[in-house]
């Protein structure tokens, strides 16, 4: 496992860390036997989060007794002093620790910026954790360009965390502006919230990027753990073949896809948005017709139940045409 030094925080990081949300799939045993995989493989890095429903709790269960092998993120959606003072005490308790060395401001806007870091905001809050020893180092999580432009000026940021993979590399000149600062960069994301099917191609094109400090797949598998392991263990350059490959997905994918984050949840009247994209893409993309309608048909709601009201798409951080994108899913599928 490659090593590498997390930008201003100082913190030997391996450069594979594990994304934490997947484990809500599974089990506090589960995630115990992971850890205990990962501190094999020699991975140090775990990234969690208040908002990932049981994550932190699992993961709590599962670092008891090798805590101090790994080096520990979260995050938290509170803006407010108060809010994200309580959510750091949560975040301590339901990881049974003393200290958290990241503490993450989750997803901000630019209006949620400046209200983080204004009187009574949020970063009061992470500042007097900082000083009581509760957590170590501060950093953002971002999924536009504006807000990791504004981020990047900020001198309290030491971290910052965005997308970045095969079809989305518009922010690679920022994340070459965090090596520079210092800014230690995340990598979220790698395989596009699963829409990248190629799990070893998508990290191995992640990895050719030095300016990548680390990148967190989620893994809820052991299966998962070796195959990614193995991926980012090979420094090789990209074949020519892998290029055409990468450049396939890049021109199966485009841009206006589906990352599955579910910020756009709950639909007012319950469609699992997501899901719609998903098998829409199982059909389309892996040519698994009979098995993405079969699955569509269970839906309770589908995308022909859509009034048009365009809440989830004030939530979706990359902005996409939700209900334009229902309704195509309601030609394909019929209903």
């Amino acid at each position: 496992m490659q090593y590498t030094v997390l930008g201003k925080t100082g913190l030997k990081i391996s450069r594979m860390g594990f994304g934490g949300i997947p484990i809500q799939k599974i089990d506090a045993e589960g995630t115990k036997k992971l850890m205990l995989s990962l501190l094999d493989a020699g991975i140090n890095y775990i990234d969690t989060a208040r908002g990932y429903t049981v994550s932190e709790e699992y993961l709590g269960f599962a670092l008891e007794g090798i805590r101090q092998h790994f080096v520990l993120a979260t995050k938290s959606m509170s803006r407010d002093r108060d809010a994200m003072a309580r959510d750091i005490d949560i975040s301590l308790k339901n990881l049974r620790t003393d200290y958290i060395d990241l503490y993450q401001v989750h997803n901000p806007g630019l209006a949620d910026l400046e209200k983080v870091c204004a009187p009574g905001g949020a970063l009061e809050a992470l500042l007097e954790a900082k000083n009581a020893g509760k957590i170590g180092h501060i950093g953002v999580t971002v999924h536009t360009l504006d807000v990791f432009e504004a981020a990047l000026e900020l001198p309290w940021v030491e971290t910052i965390m965005f997308p970045y993979n095969i079809v989305e590399t518009q922010g690679e000149a920022l994340i070459r502006r965090c090596r520079d600062k210092n800014i230690g960069f995340i990598c979220m994301k790698p395989l596009a919230g699963g829409a990248i099917d190629d799990a070893t191609l998508a990290l191995r094109f992640v990895m050719q990027n030095p300016d990548v400090t680390v990148v967190i797949p989620g893994m809820a598998e052991e299966v998962e753990l070796a195959q990614n392991i193995a991926a980012v263990s090979d420094a090789s350059p990209l074949t020519p073949g892998e290029l055409e490959k990468i450049q396939a997905i890049r021109d199966s994918l485009g841009t206006q896809f589906c990352r599955r984050c579910n910020y756009c949840a709950p639909c007012t009247v319950g469609i699992p948005i997501s899901g719609v994209f998903m098998m829409e893409g199982y059909l389309s993309r892996y040519g698994l017709e009979d098995w993405a309608r079969a699955r569509y048909d269970g839906f309770a709601k589908t995308a022909s139940d859509c009034i048009g009201c365009g809440v989830c798409e004030t939530r979706c951080p990359y902005k996409l045409p939700i209900r334009e994108m229902l309704q195509r899913a309601v030609k394909t599928f019929g209903k």
